[in-house]
């Protein structure tokens, strides 16, 4: 995919390369940066120490800048992506993501205080009183779990500590209705037993008008509740538990049918709903302007965790047992051919449980040899279900009618009052065994070495059916040549849906060892360089979404239907694990005698069996691995004191993917397919979705004094990115422009921060940026006309929020 270069591009990065010069002036030891402290490498280390590209945005940056989830922080980490999409949520860090499937896990892991939230649907929960989140880039499969091959999200929330205190947090919005509400409390009950509980609601009627319906879309409902509790029982031995129950329902979606085409008729999708089969007029909005059409869509989700964490001293060492439960449920419906015309429903519920068990050894610091190796064991259930339905108001048989009106039969009539429910399960068994280990050569010279070793044991079934609204199965009828209606239900929703029924069962049992070398060297006290070399991999498992039996035989399908132009549907159902390697060369620099700093990675990854997750152009979803991709880069962040006051940081970041073997790609609306198979296209030399050639933030924070009482704090945060297309096909018809967006704050509170006021505004240059687009279903297939569906960030919006503190 060719791209145009932003102009600003290049002046932000020399105003942020220059703001970093170790040529200022400004050298003064009180204007020192405040340490950044993480756990990247499990051990409480300052950010400078860390030979990992890694930012991390603090619980305080959260708070004032307003960000609520994952998909609010990707504006603040260059090359992380997260988006919704109509049946599932895309998370991607240098150009690598799972895509949609409910049978994948990420390859971008998330870790809540050291337990794996895996699962795709927990990265849309709302944020709750973190004390920081650090995002992990590049393979991360030593200390972090076998799957998380593109980087890794560690979220750390705020915990007991012994001193009495608390917080009462509210914003408004009155553009699009949102009030959130935060309540904090903590506090010592005993001399060695401390207790935090953190409560938010927040609601939002949304931003985007459905001219269907009338309402305001997505609207969000969301309540979170945690408890935590902090025992010292000696001086050996603490243990924590924290309890937490959360539910966020969202009615609507930030979807809009955009860039149709007209076809042979010089009709658009949405004229011949409207003109041909007398769908609402509403449906011919079809451009980009936060209004959408649609019958209704809906998500429900419910969300239960239970964290247990021992630390006990053993020697100078320290080993720790970190016990995890989670389970949630959503539950789903998705007007999925995002139109308000009549024509299908998809009902999708899962539910999911898990069970981890973590024991690591931890060795004290500065001996010659220091380690870290454990013990880990996962078990997981999941069950996912969905129902494609269509009730006798949809216009869909009709439509099918119409294409064989000149045979003088009528197979639509087939799908009327009928319903095609499928389930998915999985169980899954993680044993894994890590070792890192550093051996200190001299004090500037560090060479660390570590492995992972993983059995994964995998449970798989898939099952699709046709039956009536009651869920009586339908008998198989694919037709009979002597018949006066040729085709049968099997045959017509083969046809329409590329559906076929099918009941499949399998298990995988498979070994990995993901290994690592590093070596670190201190130029200088202010300078630190490493070089990494890593392998990791991500398990192989079944395809939950594919619609269709991968040997093509549905079970009693006549040879005689090939008559009729019926052929049966290929699938897929089983996928095989895929590896990396990456080799990453960075430096962490402080400047200016501390004032300033600097830090920079270039990094290659080459990816084996890539697995991926292609749109059959209907509603299925296929997975199978591509092949072999590669991925390069630069990332470079940095902080800057400038005075007192005044505070600059920013980031930058270059990216550049290639699949260098894929073959058998998705093809868009009318490409000609080249792969060789006949069926698809092949992607070698392509890029992938949301690939920017370049992106960044820039940020300025200052604070002063007003009298003796008052202080004003404020923050400009600049977000830009180069273009990049945010669909899995690549569609020229759906690239995203390159754009700055602006978010701000302004705050006053008293001198003690007991209390403030502040605006929020975000996205200030209200900027149309599409988050994720794809063919608008049954368009193409059934239709044969171009149509495209795109979510959209949020538009222009400004808050007031206080804070009360005590």
């Amino acid at each position: 995919m060719s791209r145009q270069k932003s102009n600003y591009v290049p002046l932000v990065s020399a105003a942020l390369l220059s703001s970093l010069s170790p040529f200022s002036p400004l050298t003064a030891e009180e204007l020192v940066l405040e340490e950044i402290l993480v756990t990247a490498q499990i051990r409480t280390e300052s950010l400078q120490d860390v030979p990992v590209s890694v930012s991390a945005v603090s619980g305080s940056k959260l708070m004032e800048a307003g960000i609520d989830k994952i998909e609010d922080l990707q504006a603040y980490v260059p090359n992380l992506t997260m988006s919704e999409t109509g049946i599932g949520t895309n998370i991607y860090i240098r150009g690598i993501g799972s895509g949609i499937n409910q049978g994948f896990e990420q390859s971008t892991g998330m870790y809540i205080d050291g337990v794996s939230y895996g699962r795709a649907q927990l990265s849309r929960a709302p944020f709750l009183d973190l004390e920081r989140v650090e995002v992990l880039r590049g393979p991360q499969n030593i200390l972090f779990g076998k799957n998380s091959i593109s980087g890794a999200l560690s979220i750390i929330t705020a915990k007991p500590s012994s001193e009495f205190e608390g917080s009462v947090t509210a914003l408004y919005e009155p553009e699009h209705g949102e009030e959130i509400f935060d309540l904090v409390l903590n506090g010592g009950l005993t001399d060695n037993l401390s207790a935090r509980l953190a409560y938010r609601s927040r609601e939002m009627d949304g931003y985007m008008e459905n001219i269907f319906s009338g309402d305001d879309e997505p609207g969000r409902d969301e309540e979170t509740i945690r408890l935590a509790f902090a025992l010292d029982v000696n001086e050996n031995l603490d243990l924590s538990l924290k309890v937490e129950h959360g539910e966020f329902d969202v009615t609507g979606r930030q979807i809009e049918i955009v860039n149709e085409e007209p076809g042979a008729n010089n009709l658009t999708y949405s004229q011949l709903l409207v003109a041909g089969f007398g769908a609402d007029a509403s449906v011919l909005n079809n451009e980009q302007d936060y209004k959408r059409t649609s019958n209704g869509d809906s998500s429900e989700n419910e969300t239960d965790s239970i964290t247990f964490t021992a630390n006990y001293a053993l020697g100078e060492g320290t080993l720790t047992f970190i016990t995890g439960l989670l389970e949630y449920e959503y539950d789903e419906v998705c007007d999925c051919d995002f139109t308000g015309a009549t024509i299908f429903s998809l009902r999708s519920q899962e539910e999911y449980e898990q069970i981890s068990q973590e024991i690591r050894f931890t060795s004290p610091v500065g001996e010659t040899w220091e380690y870290i190796g454990g013990l880990y064991y996962q078990s997981s259930e999941l069950v996912f279900n969905d129902r494609i339905t269509l009730d006798s108001n949809s216009i869909l048989p009709a439509a099918v009618n119409a294409g064989f009106a000149a045979f003088n039969i009528t197979p639509g009539d087939l799908l009327v009052n009928t319903a095609v429910p499928r389930e998915f399960t999985t169980d899954t068994d993680i044993y894994s065994a890590f070792l890192q280990a550093t051996w200190n050569v001299r004090d500037d010279l560090r060479l660390t070495f570590g492995g992972r070793y993983t059995e994964e044991e995998k449970d798989g079934s898939r099952e699709l059916t046709y039956t009536d609204l009651q869920g009586n199965e339908l008998p198989f009828d694919y037709g009979s040549i002597f018949s006066a209606q040729p085709f049968g239900v099997d045959a017509v929703y083969g046809l329409v849906f590329k559906v076929d029924r099918h009941n499949l069962k399998d298990s995988r049992n498979e070994q990995a060892f993901s290994p690592s070398i590093l070596v670190e060297y201190d130029i200088n006290p202010d300078m630190m360089m490493y070089a990494n070399i890593s392998q990791g991999s991500k398990s192989g498992g079944f395809d939950a979404r594919s619609n269709a039996d991968p040997a093509g035989s549905p079970p009693e399908f006549p040879a005689a239907a090939a008559g009729f132009g019926y052929f049966p549907n290929v699938g897929t159902f089983e996928y095989e694990d895929e590896k990396a390697t990456s080799f990453e060369l960075g430096a962490k620099t402080t400047l200016m005698d501390g004032a300033a700093e600097l830090n920079v990675a270039l990094f290659y990854t080459e990816y084996e069996d890539l697995q991926v997750s292609i749109f059959d152009g209907t509603l299925g979803f296929n997975v199978g691995n591509a092949g072999e991709a590669e991925t390069y880069g630069l990332e470079l962040d940095g902080r800057w004191r400038v005075t007192e006051s005044f505070t600059v940081s920013g980031s930058l970041a270059y990216l550049d993917f290639e699949f260098t073997d894929y073959a058998e790609g998705q093809c868009n609306f009318g490409e000609t397919p080249n792969s060789p198979s006949g069926n698809n296209c092949d992607y070698k030399g392509r890029t992938n979705q949301y690939v920017a050639d370049w992106s960044g933030s820039l940020t300025g924070n200052y604070f002063t004094t007003i009298g003796d009482s008052l202080t004003l704090s404020s923050s400009l945060d600049l977000i830009f990115t180069d273009d990049y297309n945010p669909t899995q096909t690549l569609d020229p018809g759906m690239d995203q422009d390159g754009y700055v967006k602006v978010n701000a704050r302004i705050a006053i509170s008293d001198i003690n921060a007991n209390w403030e006021v502040a605006l929020i505004g975000k996205n200030l240059t209200d900027e149309e940026i599409m988050t994720y687009g794809n063919q608008t279903p049954l368009a193409g297939t059934s239709f044969d006309v171009a149509s495209r569906y795109a979510f959209y960030e949020r538009s222009k919006s400004v808050a007031v929020q206080g804070v009360y503190r005590f």
